[in-house]
């Protein structure tokens, strides 16, 4: 039975290749993007299953419009997927506040408002399933990339209350971690802070476009990920966390073995500081 999907960010990397999968498996699509020209494409092409849609997450009166245009065509939002968003570097000293502030907007409240629009129709039909898109990079933190881990590790969080709280009406929630996916997210779509400081240039610095030899190498494959996806979604019992990409596999368990490591370290003192 098809079911109806509306994915935020589909004009390039894994959001239009979500999109494109699922539209090939015959579901129902919103493809949204702040500029609609980017997507109305895949809406001609499968003009009874896409309906292209201008969607900037920053905008409530945009998100109720996308939600209440897919309830209108479709009947309502059975999968939503926040993967609209892009990357930004900077040591955490660099960062300008108005490009820091844009970076939680986007990525934390726009996905809030996203989810906050489309839980009340899932909770009426006590069905749904919300997938956040997050990073690895919430994981590992790279220096450099600070406050993009910050954005990403809060929708973590939020994902993993949002969870619990709609289990029992019959929703679920889960966050997908990607590695280096052969997208444009570290070309046009990543950002930096625009006055580098000498003290950090071996550390944040090393990573900032200019230096970086990544683009266009990545090992991961956007159609792959974009199926595999699609398979968690529609299993009996979707995952929290979905890791995407053998490197992103691998450094989750490094960073999760150093953390035990450490936590080992200093549990004496942790245990001290109980009556």
């Amino acid at each position: 039975m098809p079911t109806t999907w509306l994915i935020t960010g589909c004009s390039t990397g894994l959001g239009r290749a979500l999109a494109e999968a699922v539209l090939a498996r015959g579901h129902q699509v919103v493809v949204t993007a702040r500029d609609v020209s980017t997507v109305e494409d895949l809406a001609r092409s499968h003009p009874d299953t896409a309906l292209a849609v201008a969607l900037d997450v920053t905008d409530d009166a945009q998100v109720a419009a996308a939600v209440a245009a897919a309830e209108a065509r479709f009947g309502g939002v059975d999968v939503l997927v926040n993967n609209a968003g892009y990357g930004y570097r900077s040591a955490v000293e660099e960062g300008e506040d108005t490009d820091v502030r844009r970076l939680f907007e986007t990525h934390v409240f726009g996905s809030v408002r996203t989810v906050k629009a489309v839980l009340p129709g899932m909770r009426a039909r006590r069905s749904g399933t919300v997938v956040n898109l997050s990073s690895i990079g919430a994981r590992v933190c790279p220096e450099g990339s600070g406050y993009y881990a910050a954005v990403k590790a809060a929708v973590e969080a939020l994902t993993l209350s949002l969870r619990k709280e709609v289990a029992p009406l019959g929703i679920t929630a889960m966050v997908v971690e990607p590695g280096g996916f052969r997208t444009d997210f570290a070309g046009r779509s990543l950002t930096q802070s625009k006055h580098p400081i000498d003290d950090y240039a071996d550390t944040a610095g090393r990573r900032r476009k200019e230096h970086d030899t990544v683009h266009g190498t990545q090992q991961g494959d956007p159609a792959k990920a974009a199926a595999a996806l699609i398979q968690a979604v529609e299993s009996d019992a979707p995952p929290y966390l979905l890791l995407l990409g053998s490197d992103a596999s691998d450094s989750f368990r490094t960073a999760l073995d150093a953390l035990r490591t450490e936590a080992d370290q200093w549990e004496s003192l942790s245990r001290s500081t109980d009556f």
